[in-house]
This record gives C-alpha cells, sequence and structure tokens, in this order.
C-alpha cells in the first residue's frame, strides 16, 4: 500500500488508546521524530512511558534516552540508567550500549570500566556497531580488559565495516602504526580516506600525513579499494 505517516498515526492511536503496548512506542517514536504529526518531546515522553511501564523493551529504551538528553523531561542520568537497565536485562542492543555508556562515563552510575566492558559486549556481540567500537577503545586501552591491541583491531574492524566511521579512523590508525596488525599503509589509507568521507575531522588530517609514508602506486590502490568498499549489515 502507498506509505502514508498520517494513516498510520491513526492506527497507531488508535491501538495505543486501547493499551497496546507496540502501538504506545511506535506512536512516542513517531511523535519523536515529527513523522505524521508536529514533533513534540513531551508527547514522546508520554507514549514511551505507558509502553515502558508495561515492560516494551523498545520504550524503556527510548524514555532512557529521553531522559539522558532531557528531551520532553528534566535531564536526569540517574532515571535515564534505571530505564537503559531494564530495556538492557531484555536484551535490547541500544539500551546494552547506552547503560555500557554510563558506566564508563560515570553518569547516574559510579564509573566502573569493568561494568562498561560488560554491557558493551552484550551489545556488540548483538552487532551494535556503537558497542563494537567503544569495545575496541576499551581494549586498546586496556580499560576494564587487559591491554589487547588485536582484539581492538577486531572490534574496531566489525563496527567499520558497519560504516562506523569513528571506528574506521581507528582501524586505520592501528594499520598505520601496526598495532594488532601488520603495519599496511595501504589498509590505513583505505579505512581513514572512509572516515574522512564521512566528515571525521581527525581521519581527514590522518588522511593528509600518510601519503608521505606511500608510493603513488599504494596510494592509488588505497583510493581503489575506498571507492569498491560497501558496508556490510
Amino acid at each position: 500500500m502507498p506509505q502514508d505517516d498520517a494513516e498510520a498515526l491513526r492506527r497507531f492511536r488508535w491501538a495505543a488508546e486501547q493499551g497496546d503496548a507496540w502501538a504506545q512506542n511506535n506512536l512516542g517514536g513517531m511523535y519523536l521524530d515529527g513523522q505524521g504529526v508536529p514533533q513534540d518531546d513531551a508527547e514522546a515522553v508520554r507514549w514511551f512511558r505507558q509502553a515502558a511501564e508495561q515492560g516494551n523493551a523498545g520504550a524503556q529504551f527510548s524514555l532512557g534516552f529521553m531522559y539522558s538528553k532531557g528531551r520532553g523531561v528534566p535531564q536526569d542520568d540517574a532515571e535515564a540508567v534505571r530505564w537503559f537497565r531494564q530495556a538492557a536485562e531484555q536484551g535490547n542492543a541500544g539500551a546494552q550500549f547506552s547503560l555500557g555508556f554510563m558506566y564508563s562515563k560515570g553518569r547516574g552510575v559510579p564509573q566502573d570500566d569493568a561494568e562498561a566492558v560488560r554491557w558493551f559486549r552484550q551489545a556488540a556481540e548483538q552487532g551494535n556497531a556503537g558497542a563494537q567500537f567503544s569495545l575496541g577503545f576499551m581494549y586498546s586501552k586496556g580499560r576494564g580488559v587487559p591491554q589487547d591491541y588485536a582484539e581492538a583491531v577486531r572490534w574496531y574492524r566489525l563496527a567499520a565495516e558497519q560504516g562506523n566511521a569513528v571506528a574506521q579512523n581507528n582501524l586505520g590508525v592501528m594499520y598505520g602504526q601496526g598495532l594488532g596488525v601488520p603495519r599496511d599503509y595501504v589498509q590505513a589509507h583505505m579505512w581513514v580516506n572512509l572516515a574522512a568521507a564521512q566528515g571525521n575531522e581527525q581521519a581527514q588530517k590522518t588522511r593528509d600525513r600518510l601519503p608521505k609514508q606511500m608510493t603513488p602506486a599504494q596510494i592509488a590502490k588505497a583510493q581503489q579499494l575506498a571507492r569498491e568498499w560497501k558496508p556490510k549489515q
């Protein structure tokens, strides 16, 4: 059928007002994005809360996000953590990543790298690119886990292959310095080139420095690989 935000909104509302948690969550998402209705954070929160209180993990994650950003509610890290945890314990990867982030920064909970790693790993193993990057970072710095460059490269690669620009830059740096992988300027240039194309400023600086250590043939090969690269889902 033709895509129709207004009709979707009408039907979500009809189900949401009867107490359907999935419809309440979806209705909250439409208010959050201004899809078929004027954007309204407070109304998004109202519907997320109704679904979250019924145990809907997606709505719990979204409500935690709203509290973490102070959108539609006063900013409250402790309340964000409370909702992230409920969703994370149900296996919601976005909430697991967010809860790990809160532990890594000490927001709403005491700072705890080991606990951050635990939650990052659960989300990363579900394919969450942000969590994969974060887990790679923790391994590269030895935070919450023994420092392990090869393991850092493994997680950076998984995130980079999904198109995460920061992971692409970091993976390029690892190749350029030979950390966790044999030094390979072609691979380094390819990955930082991909990150730079997404606007990553650090990658743009790294990309401009690398050619000084490369032959014209290596540069051409790296550029070809970057052109041919496609993200994995």
